[in-house]
């Protein structure tokens, strides 16, 4: 158990890292005004426009980095630092959730993928550790061989939420490159904040990443725990 947490811990520093390297970079880059005058908002619809997409509303929401594209209402939520502001940070959020109102236009299959696997994920991800926790201290506690069967079904859900983490990366990614290549090919905005776009979605890609491999350790942790106990 002891292990655990450390494993806990260092994933919790390397998400914080990079947490706060994000928020740093969106902070630098919120100083690079656009040339064109645009809010985050107006390079969100220039974009839907530009893909023919018309059914899709944009909308501001509360709180920091909360931007989200929902596929359920079609809407691209913009937090209000995104709708409202005409920088290089804005332009870049406001473009990439609209890259995933592309995608799903688009029948983007990973996406869709993603989707399927939501009411799955929302369950087992609040189920997997309880029932390898469960299973495990029953088969301490009792010696029972099914305690073992209950801890392996917790493992197969906690595969389910850490396959959805993986899952999720090529979706971001693509987002991503669907926003830097419209807003260049677009011509929406200077070198100087190009780069600042690319630089602040790079580092938001990340926190992906870093969330991805935490999922995968921690599966990887608890599958040795249950399957060693088992020798």
């Amino acid at each position: 158990m002891f292990g655990y947490y450390i494993l806990i811990g260092a994933i919790a520093l390397m998400s914080w890292i990079v947490s706060s390297k994000l928020k740093s970079k969106f902070a630098e880059y919120s100083k690079i005004h656009l040339r064109n005058g645009m809010s985050g908002a107006e390079i969100a619809q220039q974009m839907l426009n530009d893909n023919g997409i018309y059914d899709v509303k944009v909308i501001s929401t509360p709180g920091q980095l909360t931007d989200h594209y929902n596929p359920a209402d079609k809407t691209v939520n913009l937090s209000e630092s995104v709708y409202n502001q005409r920088n290089a940070s804005a332009a870049a959020v406001a473009a990439h959730e609209c890259g995933h109102a592309v995608q799903h236009a688009t029948a983007y299959s990973m996406l869709q993928l993603r989707s399927q696997l939501v009411p799955i994920v929302n369950v087992s991800s609040t189920l997997s550790q309880y029932l390898i926790f469960g299973g495990l201290l029953l088969g301490a506690a009792a010696g029972l061989g099914f305690g073992f069967y209950i801890a392996v079904i917790g493992l197969v859900l906690m595969a389910v939420a850490t396959a959805f983490s993986f899952i999720t990366l090529p979706v971001e990614y693509d987002a991503s490159n669907r926003a830097l290549a419209w807003l260049k090919n677009k011509n929406m905005v200077s070198q100087e904040e190009y780069a600042g776009a690319e630089d602040a979605l790079k580092w938001a890609a990340r926190t992906y990443v870093v969330a991805a491999i935490g999922a995968l350790a921690s599966l990887l942790y608890w599958a040795l725990q249950v399957f060693g106990r088992r020798d």
